[in-house]
């Protein structure tokens, strides 16, 4: 079968699109036929080598966290899933990835694809749905009524947190640059602030129960947010870049977010877009040959949003 790898960390150019041995199932796990699996800006800290202590993958590496297909084999003991069954998962980061034909999957982080949706389209879903959800829910302890700050709203994590905490019945402020500013707004942003050309402190009037920070910053800038922060709410922050600071006197927590696969959680965001409360958003498809190409894309910011991978055949 063909797949995307590296055998050694460094640029885009370290990625080569080659034959490799279709894998096996093990105890517990699926083969799934890949219909696609997206590109996620994690891909690329992973190959160029920066995230070794935290994801210590084995080379050659298949990247793509993400992964959309129809399950093919079965290993032993796996009844949760049968032969046939289009599924949706987010991958263990350290195993071997779906920019490839055919992948291995644990059973137990897939869930079920409806035939109504595309299946291409919800290989954009995982990682940046479930970090959303886990953002707000889980750690932002996000209800009805509250205020949330969401910076960096125009990424694909920040679009879908918006459409979230709408959902949940949140009033929801949002930084945005002009080129996403009417989408972050149509997705339901009660306010939208361009943060181009707004100080955000000073636009943030009313305090908020819980900023949602996704986008690199200083330690400075990162800081100034704790004082816009109600006493005990709470600052999640996904980059991994800085320690979330805290406020311990007045209750403010600060939470560095790692995302975790779940497939009940992914089973509800699908179960969302089925019914329209939450919209999928993929710029573009590209063929899984241009990889390569796609994260020389990305490391000069010229991505149009996010971007889905479909293998040869899918």
């Amino acid at each position: 079968m063909k797949a995307v790898r590296f055998h050694e960390f460094g640029g885009p150019e370290v990625l080569r699109h080659e034959d490799v041995e279709q894998p096996v199932p093990g105890a517990g796990q699926v083969r799934i036929r890949v219909t696609a699996t997206s590109f996620n800006g994690v891909d690329t800290t992973i190959r160029a080598g920066q995230m070794r202590a935290q994801v210590p993958v084995r080379l050659p590496h298949t990247p793509g966290i993400d992964v959309a297909g129809t399950v093919d084999a079965l290993g032993p003991g796996v009844d949760v899933v049968a032969v046939g069954d289009r599924v949706v998962g987010l991958l263990p980061m350290t195993a071997a990835g779906a920019a490839a034909e055919h992948v291995i999957a644990p059973a137990e982080l897939l869930t079920g694809a409806p035939r109504r949706l595309p299946l291409a389209d919800l290989a954009a879903l995982p990682l940046v749905g479930l970090t959303a959800w886990q953002a707000l829910f889980d750690h932002g302890d996000l209800t009805a009524g509250q205020r949330v700050l969401i910076i960096g709203a125009g990424g694909a994590v920040g679009g879908y947190a918006v459409q979230l905490a709408k959902e949940a019945g949140a009033q929801v402020v949002a930084t945005a640059g002009p080129r996403s500013a009417r989408r972050v707004e149509a997705a339901g942003a009660n306010e939208v602030i361009d943060h181009t050309l707004t100080d955000l402190t000073a636009a943030v009037r009313e305090p908020v129960d819980l900023v949602l920070h996704l986008v690199p910053v200083t330690e400075e800038q990162l800081a100034a947010l704790v004082p816009l922060i109600r006493a005990g709410g709470a600052l999640v922050t996904t980059t991994g870049r800085l320690p979330a600071p805290s406020d311990q006197g007045r209750g403010v927590r600060g939470i560095d977010l790692v995302v975790r696969s779940d497939s009940d959680q992914l089973a509800d965001l699908v179960a969302r877009v089925c019914t329209g409360e939450l919209v999928i958003d993929v710029a573009q498809q590209v063929a899984l040959a241009d990889l390569p190409a796609l994260h020389a894309r990305a490391a000069c910011g010229r991505l149009p949003g996010k971007v889905v991978v479909l293998p040869a055949g899918a």
